[in-house]
């Protein structure tokens, strides 16, 4: 299996998914004969095309551990709705322990304003205009827990509409068809 690395991260060629290694950690277990030195890594896994998980992955060495939860990130990857393949349909907010998350979609041109871990996860999603932020921890782990808690609250348009019985394009258009209206009434 042969890597490449380009500006969004690790990119396998084989399956053209984007690896995002959010955060790596260096824990040690105290023994009888002295310490033991393992490593823990967090990673985020996409296609850049609405499907991205993440995943924790443990071992002695810093490669092995990345491999390892790269593997189960793969495994645990779900769909998102997106608008338009740059954003998201309407702003979201997620929490997971004392991490707040606030994502807001963008207009074009906007760009990725995120910080900290969930960059990574945007990136790996293939979202190209939006705001988020973060509010309370700092823990990358929270962080990326948070984020995922908004993003399992998207839903597509077509859904929505589904449930409240309308067509997708009233929920498009009733805006416009709310202002014509006004600018009849007052004419």
């Amino acid at each position: 299996m042969q890597f490449q690395i380009n500006k969004f991260g690790r990119n396998n060629k084989d399956d053209g998914l984007i690896e995002k290694v959010v955060n790596v950690n260096r824990v040690s277990k105290v023994v009888k004969g002295g310490r033991r030195f393992g490593t823990a890594a967090l990673v985020v896994v996409g296609n850049g095309k609405g499907k991205v998980g993440y995943e924790t992955g443990k071992a002695k060495e810093f490669p092995q551990s990345i491999k390892k939860a790269t593997e189960k990130a793969k495994k645990n990857m779900k769909n998102y709705p997106l608008k338009k393949n740059r954003t998201i349909h309407y702003d979201i907010h997620g929490k997971h322990g004392a991490g707040n998350v606030i994502i807001k979609s963008a207009p074009p041109g906007t760009g990725i304003i995120a910080g900290g871990p969930m960059r990574p996860v945007f990136e790996a999603l293939g979202i190209k205009d939006i705001v988020a932020k973060s509010i309370g921890t700092t823990n990358p782990h929270n962080m990326i827990r948070a984020t995922f808690d908004a993003l399992n609250q998207l839903d597509s348009l077509d859904r929505i509409a589904f449930r409240r019985g309308k067509k997708t394009t009233d929920l498009y258009y009733k805006k416009e068809k709310n202002e014509k209206e006004t600018i009849n009434k007052t004419k």
